[in-house]
């Protein structure tokens, strides 16, 4: 597929994502939650058919979509050697690798200030129990690598950080330093790749992390919605997570005659229990979808790169006032992932205006983040900075007034 295709009005995408009428709203949503296409309607339809066809028969089927959405996830990473775990989310994922850490003996696990909330709040709360939480700062992301491979010490149990940090968009440099120490002494690393996933490379090979746990999903980037989320880990893994469901005992059910819990193989070390099949019938669907319309992940850096580039040079055409709204230009824009941040102690106040304006976006404190997608023509990119045009100007009088 031809990037200028996807820059044009209309945008040549646009028409495999009619449900979500992507061509007359503005969605910069893409850095939380991509609009799906027409393609998952028709996926869910089929998951709720084959349940009316096939009753209790049909998890051979659902597996069958299970299998193709690990072979999709580990398309994305490069990844031909590693195992991957599915679940509903990232949380029961982390708290299935954490609950195999030998915590009693290493109490200690070493992270950064910037993780998203499924880990930050699970840490925190393990704090509290009397694991040791180390963490180092995230900026500046392009040396956040070295300073945790200064950091991490033999007596942790694991580190655990982001390939993409979610505030800033930046990308954490220096990760394949970083897990070859972390092999060295025998400690974990978790790879947090929500943020870079189906938006920019992330091979594992290429980056040295192929014997890194990775964590990640497809509501975002990937297109997938709810309910796809992974976790990948090392083919020589043999951690036994305490948090464990039935799904793990489906190759040796008949073969417990230690009275030991026995873990399946594979992916099945991790596995959770019985499921709603749905998502994955989507998520197998869109995969196809990606793969039909030659969406790599090479053209996606592109494209993504391309749209943030432009929203990034539009806003600064804007002159806006630094008391309203600013751009960090201490980044270069090549270090960041798949959307732009903007600060603005008013980031709630512009989410909502900007709604009502048809431009949908969404903020973390004061950062206001503006995540484009491929289905998104530059003339969209354009209309939602001029909103933002329009909320400053509208907003000077009373900003010169608060000011004093």
């Amino acid at each position: 597929m031809n990037p200028n295709d996807l820059y044009q009005t209309p945008n040549l995408l646009a028409r495999d994502y009619s449900r979500f009428d992507v061509a007359n709203r503005v969605l910069l949503t893409g850095h939380s939650h991509q609009a799906w296409p027409d393609c998952g309607f028709a996926a869910h339809s089929e998951a709720w058919l084959d349940a009316a066809a096939f009753v209790d028969d049909k998890w051979d089927r659902a597996f069958a979509k299970a299998e193709r959405v690990r072979q999709g996830f580990a398309n994305l990473l490069d990844d031909q050697t590693g195992h991957i775990a599915l679940a509903g989310n990232t949380h029961e994922l982390l708290v299935r690798f954490l609950s195999a850490l030998p915590l009693r003996k290493r109490p200690r696990l070493l992270t950064t200030d910037g993780e998203f909330h499924t880990i930050r709040r699970q840490l925190d709360r393990l704090a509290e129990e009397g694991v040791e939480i180390v963490k180092v700062p995230q900026r500046p992301s392009a040396t956040v690598g070295d300073r945790l491979m200064n950091t991490v010490s033999a007596d942790m149990a694991a580190v655990l950080v982001s390939a993409v940090f979610f505030e800033t968009g930046e990308i954490a440099r220096g990760l394949g330093e970083l897990a070859a120490k972390c092999e060295t002494l025998g400690v974990p690393l978790l790879v947090d790749s929500y943020h870079a996933l189906s938006v920019m490379p992330f091979s594992l090979r290429a980056l040295g992390l192929e014997n890194a746990f990775v964590v990640g999903g497809g509501y975002k980037y990937c297109q997938l919605g709810e309910g796809n989320c992974f976790f990948r880990f090392p083919e020589d893994c043999t951690l036994r997570p305490v948090v464990t469901g039935w799904f793990s005992e489906f190759d040796v059910l008949a073969a417990n005659a230690t009275g030991k819990v026995q873990y399946g193989e594979g992916a099945a070390r991790f596995a959770g229990a019985t499921y709603d099949p749905t998502s994955h019938y989507r998520a197998a669907a869109v995969f196809d979808f990606f793969d039909d319309r030659r969406l790599t992940p090479a053209l996606l850096r592109e494209i993504s790169q391309h749209q943030v580039g432009l929203l990034a040079r539009r806003f600064d055409e804007l002159d806006a006032d630094p008391a309203i709204v600013r751009r960090d230009r201490s980044t270069d824009l090549s270090n960041v992932g798949g959307f732009l941040v903007l600060h603005t102690s008013h980031a709630a106040e512009f989410v909502r205006e900007l709604r009502e304006r048809s431009v949908f976006t969404d903020h973390r404190g004061d950062a206001l983040r503006l995540g484009p997608a491929p289905y998104l023509s530059d003339a969209q990119l354009e209309a939602g900075i001029d909103a933002i045009g329009d909320i400053v100007v509208s907003w000077k009088p009373r900003v010169r007034q608060e000011t004093g």
